[in-house]
C-alpha cells in the first residue's frame, strides 16, 4: 500500500462543474480519467473524494494530490520537488 498518492499532474485540473451534480475525485493519482476516480485504487487504500456543485462554475479540482482542501487545489503543487 503506497504512502503517498501518485502525481497526477503538477498543475490543477479546471472543470466546468454543475450545480447538484456530483463528482468523485481521484486521491490515489492512478486514475486514467484524472481528476476524476476509475476504480483504479482498488487495493491502494485510497477513496475517492466526493465533490457535490453548489453553483454552476469552473473549479480547480487538484492534480499533484498533495493538497490539504481535497479535492480542491490550494496551492500545494508550487511547493513540490
Amino acid at each position: 500500500m503506497p504512502d503517498l498518492p501518485k502525481i497526477a499532474q503538477t498543475a490543477p485540473f479546471p472543470v466546468e462543474v454543475e450545480a447538484g451534480k456530483s463528482y468523485f475525485w481521484c486521491a490515489c493519482g492512478l486514475s486514467a480519467k484524472q481528476p476524476f476516480c476509475d476504480g483504479s485504487h482498488k487495493d491502494t487504500g485510497f477513496s475517492p473524494v466526493k465533490y457535490t456543485a453548489e453553483a454552476d462554475k469552473k473549479v480547480f479540482f487538484c492534480g499533484c494530490k498533495a493538497t490539504a482542501k481535497q479535492p480542491l487545489c490550494d496551492g500545494s503543487h508550487a511547493k513540490l520537488g
